[in-house]
């Protein structure tokens, strides 16, 4: 194994474009990428720009009529199918979606294939965890689902045990339903509520199929829920399961909406906190699965001050060059972002808030904390599934 970690990029997946309107603006990718060179990260990092994903990898989670469709709406966006969720407010559709949908899909497909053929020990494709896209519709801004696409591949290759951990704001709902009834694969996802946020799912009582029971693991966090509260119920739930499931593989989801300035969710999580998970992530990975880690990215509606910083430090922390949350960020980069956006960029590489810290769960259950009982009621749920306690 090479131990070098891959950063999946191509310039092309900026296409992914659902129009001006939209929240999901590709500028963030494309902030992103300036941002981990003007902090010399791409010189740590093999890029690596992999092939579309072709229709019989594709077909490893997606009904081959749903892919039509895709194409069909990719060739002529107004003849868009609704009932497949394409061509909605946010699943618009737009020339050429298919492909840049597919090229997405396929650098997550390739990150998983080179950390499981020993080539890269980390790769990580932040452009990617587009994971509410269902097995025949679209979904929450996503098409293809990149994240259940690459797990169908390991477990294709021979993997045995995969482990996802999905942190986006908004429940991961399409990597679940897509290994629903599969034991090889433990899908944790920590989301806000469904009742304050979409896709309304990823309830503690959600733990798989009876073939499959406590394979999905689900914790929805109270809207409001901050950095100590967030860390405390990362810590309480994943660190166990993944502990206990030894996966060959960890890949984990990183979108960055739980921020508190996302425009589009109600958590209140720090730059600062992310940055703390991804570490987390990385261990868990050295822990549990022989170092195999495939990171990706995922929701993010503030482009400039948040999903750049963040996804820069999950490539920082892959490529074995974590970047100090004090670093000060070049002004290049600041100018780029006004040039490109009108914005002010941000100075640091940190919301002030560095370190953080949090209460471990054994110290203390509170019975009348909204948290607690959050984590509480997952780890009842599902714990004991798995032979553990509650």
């Amino acid at each position: 194994m090479s131990g070098r970690a891959q950063l999946m990029w191509d310039e092309a997946v900026t296409g992914y474009d659902f129009g001006p309107d939209h929240p999901m603006d590709p500028v963030r990718l494309e902030l992103t990428r300036r941002l981990v060179g003007a902090l010399g990260l791409d010189r740590a990092v093999e890029i690596v720009a992999a092939k579309p994903a072709g229709r019989s990898t594709l077909r490893l989670v997606h009904r081959e009529d749903y892919i039509e469709a895709v194409k069909a709406a990719s060739a002529d966006p107004g003849s868009a199918d609704g009932s497949y969720g394409l061509g909605t407010v946010d699943d618009p559709a737009f020339a050429g979606m298919h492909e840049v949908s597919a090229l997405i899909a396929g650098q997550s497909v390739a990150a998983a294939e080179a950390v499981w053929h020993g080539d890269a020990l980390h790769a990580v494709n932040f452009t990617g965890g587009l994971h509410h896209a269902m097995p025949g519709a679209a979904s929450g801004f996503c098409i293809y689902n990149d994240a259940a696409l690459a797990i169908a591949r390991l477990l294709e290759l021979g993997a045995e045990r995969v482990a996802y951990v999905d942190v986006d704001v908004h429940h991961g709902d399409g990597v679940q339903a897509a290994f629903w009834e599969d034991p090889r694969v433990l899908t944790i996802s920590l989301h806000e509520h469904p009742r304050t946020l979409f896709p309304q799912t990823g309830w503690p009582e959600e733990t798989g199929a009876e073939s499959a029971a406590g394979s999905a693991v689900n914790l929805p966090l109270p809207a409001g829920t901050g950095d100590a509260g967030w860390l405390r119920a990362f810590h309480a739930v994943v660190p166990e399961l993944v502990a206990d499931f030894r996966p060959e593989v960890l890949v984990t989801q990183h979108g960055a909406d739980t921020h508190f300035e996302d425009p589009l969710a109600h958590l209140a999580v720090s730059l600062d906190a992310q940055r703390a998970v991804q570490l987390a992530c990385h261990d868990l990975a050295h822990e549990h699965a022989g170092g195999r880690w495939i990171a990706l990215g995922g929701g993010g509606y503030e482009v400039v001050d948040v999903v750049p910083r963040s996804w820069t430090h999950l490539v920082g922390i892959a490529a074995g060059r974590p970047v100090a949350p004090e670093t000060v960020i070049p002004e290049g980069w600041r100018q780029e972002v006004y040039a490109r956006t009108r914005q002010l960029g941000p100075v640091r590489m940190t919301d002030g808030r560095w370190p953080v810290s949090w209460a471990d769960w054994e110290s203390g259950y509170d019975p009348a904390d909204r948290l607690d009982q959050a984590v509480r009621a997952t780890r009842r749920a599902v714990f004991p599934l798995r032979g553990l306690l509650a």
